[in-house]
């Protein structure tokens, strides 16, 4: 027998357990499934060119309708200072905070208040995602050059 026949015959068995897998994996067995985790959205998934949504075999999950999450806010550093000056970030007790931190030089993110710290570097953004569970005014700032950056305020709920 050949290597190429071999070879054939080998990418053949691989193919037909792929096939049986798919057919016979546990927990499809209801219409429903449970989705844990981030869900992309086909505009999100790396295709190929020549692939296209009528071709997929596999349903497209999609996420329940829920509030859409604020985006991010970005606080940008250089040379040890806030761009713009000092920002003000305002949430109300009980929502998600969110925002990444960009800097040019190595340093260290401090958020007052709720104990938090992150490294920052030039290609290493530092991002934050909590619950604002205490409210008050906090301060968000560099350890290195102690300067700070945002002023965190958490409204009560």
């Amino acid at each position: 027998m050949s290597s190429m026949r071999k070879a054939l015959l080998a990418l053949g068995a691989a193919v037909a357990l792929a096939v049986a897998f798919a057919l016979v994996r546990p927990g499809d067995d209801d219409a429903t499934s449970t989705i844990t985790g981030p869900v992309l959205s086909r505009a999100d998934e790396p295709t190929a060119p020549e692939a296209s949504q009528e071709d997929s075999a596999e349903p497209v999950a999609t996420a329940p309708s829920a509030p859409a999450e604020p985006a991010a806010t970005l606080l940008r550093v250089r040379g040890g200072e806030p761009v713009g000056g000092v920002r003000t970030i305002e949430v109300q007790k009980g929502d998600r905070i969110r925002f990444t931190v960009s800097s040019d030089q190595s340093d260290e993110v401090h958020v007052h208040g709720y104990d938090l710290e992150k490294p920052v570097g030039p290609d290493a953004p530092a991002r934050f995602s909590f619950s604002a569970d205490a409210d008050g005014i906090f301060e968000v700032e560099l350890h290195g050059s102690g300067a700070q950056i945002a002023s965190l305020e958490v409204q009560p709920g």
